[in-house]
């Protein structure tokens, strides 16, 4: 076989048996004759054979852009019963004037969907911690708490400080029965601003009074309380309060901060505070207090309190939020 060069400077293949030099005996062929497949498969693609060949050639067709697979798809049209040249619009109403002349009896009419919503009526939205406070307190009058009246945001300094519990709260001693009382509503502080800190919130307070109550009652109806809030992952910690002892922190997971966040304080009032009140020797008081922001942030994902209250709170929000469920 020889070989020479194309015009383009590439090497190209002289048929067999030839020689381009001069003079030299011609090379015999080595193969009686020679078989072009490629030329065999276009063969069958064109007479129509395409989806016989395997899969694999025509690929191989396809890949070398020997073989363009064009699909052609085809319609039967005929006219219907509401063929019409014209594009008439259908009505969508009944109007007095349709029904004066009749005309309604000839003319189209757009079917109702009944199944698509209306919209949405212009009407107030609750704020996230509305929802919540109206939960908080529904949870408290399932566990037999009766609300306790505060309306006072000016208070003496006498029951702030020098005598925590207001006096009327429990009955005399000579009439003494256990009670349970809670109470939801703003309170103000000197406090450091950050992401969970405000220096105004609501303050969520629960107080039983009975014989005999300990540190392990308190532990236990804070848990049926945040059970009930849907803040199952709970922790305990000791702490120091001026005006109860013992004294426990609480503080449960917030999955958006990824950390423990303290939701509450606790503890079992001092004796010395109920001695006024003229309470028998052996009653006990426990409370505990929380704010209504944290459950809510826990509730609704938000990390940042200046989200949920004060001048950066975005209405939107305000409008988007769902309703409050807390899992009961």
């Amino acid at each position: 076989m020889g070989i020479r060069w194309s015009r383009r400077g590439e090497l190209s293949r002289v048929p067999v048996g030839l020689c381009p030099a001069r003079g030299s005996p011609p090379v015999p062929p080595q193969v009686p004759s020679v078989q072009d497949t490629v030329q065999e498969h276009l063969g069958r693609v064109r007479a129509g054979e395409a989806q016989a060949l395997p899969e694999r050639e025509r690929a191989e067709l396809k890949r070398r852009k020997l073989l363009l697979e064009v699909t052609l798809k085809s319609y039967w049209i005929r006219k219907g019963s509401a063929f019409s040249t014209a594009v008439a619009r259908p009505e969508t109403e009944l109007t007095p004037e349709m029904i004066a002349t009749g005309s309604w009896r000839q003319l189209p009419f757009k079917p109702y969907n009944f199944s698509s919503l209306g919209l949405p009526p212009a009407c107030g939205h609750l704020h996230p911690l509305l929802k919540v406070r109206s939960e908080l307190r529904q949870i408290f009058l399932e566990m037999g708490f009766t609300e306790m009246p505060t309306d006072n945001f000016v208070e003496s300094s006498f029951w702030n400080l020098s005598h925590l519990p207001p006096i009327n709260a429990f009955p005399p001693q000579e009439k003494f029965s256990p009670v349970k009382y809670f109470s939801i509503d703003r309170v103000f502080r000197n406090e450091s601003l950050d992401a969970t800190h405000l220096a105004e919130f609501h303050q969520v307070e629960g107080i039983v009074a009975d014989r005999g109550l300990t540190l392990g009652h308190l532990m236990g109806i804070l848990r049926q309380f945040f059970t009930k809030l849907g803040i199952s992952q709970l922790r305990f910690k000791p702490a120091y309060n001026p005006y109860t002892e013992p004294s426990m922190e609480v503080f449960s997971y917030h999955e958006g901060l990824k950390k423990w966040v303290e939701v509450g304080n606790s503890g079992v009032f001092r004796p010395e505070l109920l001695l006024p009140m003229g309470l028998p020797e052996n009653v006990s008081v426990i409370a505990w207090g929380l704010s209504l922001e944290r459950p809510t942030m826990i509730k609704y994902g938000i990390n940042n309190i200046r989200e949920l209250v004060g001048h950066r709170v975005n209405l939107q929000m305000v409008y988007d939020s769902p309703l409050c469920r807390l899992d009961v």
